[in-house]
């Protein structure tokens, strides 16, 4: 049956946002989401110089964003962006979203919503956190999951080299690899690489092999997260993982 009366997305059209500079989530949704989805994105934008002033503006910005989709109406938008939260309270964002859904017409899933969600759909009360932020925002990140009433056992910087948030854009998985193994072997529920722009996918999947608690990303859990509001089934690991290996081949040949 064709939901969204397009030729592509018979399953539904969802709507994603991401930061200007983000180029990971498309990359990872277009991999998490069955390919009877189609993704429609926006971009949040924000000239402050600031990381954190920037970070704020794009959940404050997030009604202009969602105007670009016009007449448009994705079954569910995802605000792909997980800092924004750990500097606002819980309130402020949910009446904010709340606000939102009733004038656009259509569910809105933050990352922090869907980690959370995720966190208790598996039961996990003790985590690990990792995340590429600079040290106020891993701070604030800390606090929040704390607040959130999850018991925070460690938390790690993975250090881009940069004090800008947007350094996390020169990351590969490779370069959180250490650390997510490190911190599968504490005594924890769930391990949370925070961040929607550092890729996470390739270690999830060898995660998903190998003993130890869940490796869980903001895109993993946004991506679920969407597809459970929508009503479509979230591919497992082992289908998922089929597209993750295609597109992270190295090319071979001539490229013209």
């Amino acid at each position: 049956m064709n939901t969204s009366g397009y030729d592509y997305g018979r399953r539904g059209i969802l709507g994603i946002g991401t930061p200007q500079a983000n180029p990971t989530v498309e990359a990872e949704m277009h991999i998490l989401f069955p390919p009877t989805v189609a993704l429609a994105a926006v971009r949040h934008t924000s000239v402050a110089k600031e990381p954190l002033d920037r970070l704020r503006d794009y959940l404050w910005g997030l009604p202009q964003a969602l105007t670009q989709f016009d007449s448009l109406q994705p079954a569910v938008f995802g605000f792909a962006c997980t800092g924004p939260s750990y500097l606002v309270s819980t309130e402020t964002q949910a009446t904010l979203v709340a606000s939102l859904e009733q004038r656009f017409g259509y569910p809105i899933v933050t990352a922090t919503d869907a980690i959370t969600w995720q966190l208790n759909r598996i039961g996990a009360k003790r985590i690990a956190l990792a995340s590429p932020y600079p040290a106020a925002l891993s701070e604030a990140a800390h606090a929040f999951w704390q607040a959130a009433g999850f018991e925070v056992a460690e938390v790690r910087r993975i250090d881009t080299g940069i004090a800008d948030t947007r350094g996390i854009y020169t990351l590969g998985s490779a370069d959180a690899r250490a650390t997510a193994e490190e911190m599968r072997a504490l005594p924890v529920d769930a391990v949370l690489l925070s961040g929607t722009g550092m890729p996470s996918l390739t270690l999830i999947a060898e995660a998903d092999r190998t003993a130890g608690p869940p490796l869980i990303s903001s895109n993993l859990c946004i991506a679920m997260r969407m597809c459970d509001v929508a009503g479509i089934a979230m591919p497992p690991v082992s289908e998922w993982s089929e597209r993750l290996a295609q597109a992270t081949a190295k090319p071979t040949g001539n490229i013209s």
